[in-house]
């Protein structure tokens, strides 16, 4: 007898994965049950239970694939590797537009599990490890490289800064209007010049004329 190819049982996670991120973007947390999963990603009754036996095991799953998810709308091998801050504004704001624009669905997600965190430590390490700590790190390194007098305290305001735009895009007052590229690029430009502390362009280099 010939048995199952291994990569049906991945397909299974990943689908019932996925259907609970999307429960939790449409439905919020109430909406997240084994059965609403089953329903929404046209299972057999009790396929949910199978793969994840309880709710917590359930949000883990959830956890895991949207870190997965996440890591596919845009890669650190994108981002910049240079030193200057023109560069590292060029890199955050491809991220932060593609975050906004291509899949905002995950944001949310993402905000309904860092609620659940709070009342659930068991799975705040992996929300942490998977999400901010997956970000923070890179991003803490690339402003060592560019010359950042406290990468610590300046990863946590970029952090900050980026967590703050998205949410506001997104769930917040400014929901209504995702900004363009430029738009976050100059916002990231004026957060890192001040960080870093470089001089601002000469005015031949803006084309203005020397007062």
């Amino acid at each position: 007898m010939r048995s199952s190819p291994p990569s049906r049982p991945a397909a299974r996670s990943e689908l019932i994965a996925d259907t609970a991120i999307d429960l939790l973007a449409r439905r919020g947390l109430r909406g997240l049950t084994h059965r609403a999963v089953d329903e929404a990603a046209g299972l057999p009754q009790g396929s949910t239970s199978n793969h994840a036996r309880t709710r917590a095991a359930l949000l883990e799953a959830a956890v895991r694939r949207l870190a997965v998810r996440e890591s596919q709308v845009v890669s650190m091998d994108e981002l910049p590797r240079g030193e200057g801050p023109g560069e590292l504004a060029d890199g955050l704001s491809l991220a932060l537009y593609r975050y906004l624009t291509g899949d905002p669905e995950l944001l949310i997600a993402r905000y309904e599990l860092a609620l659940e965190i709070t009342r659930r430590p068991e799975l705040r390490e992996m929300y942490v490890r998977t999400g901010t700590a997956a970000f923070r790190e890179p991003l803490e390194a690339m402003l060592r490289r560019a010359g950042s007098s406290d990468p610590g305290r300046h990863t946590l305001s970029l952090v900050a800064w980026c967590d703050g735009m998205l949410f506001s895009c997104t769930a917040g007052s400014y929901s209504a209007h995702a900004p363009g590229r430029d738009e976050l690029r100059r916002g990231l430009l004026e957060l890192l010049e001040g960080m870093l502390g470089r001089a601002p362009a000469r005015p031949e280099a803006t084309g203005e004329r020397p007062s």
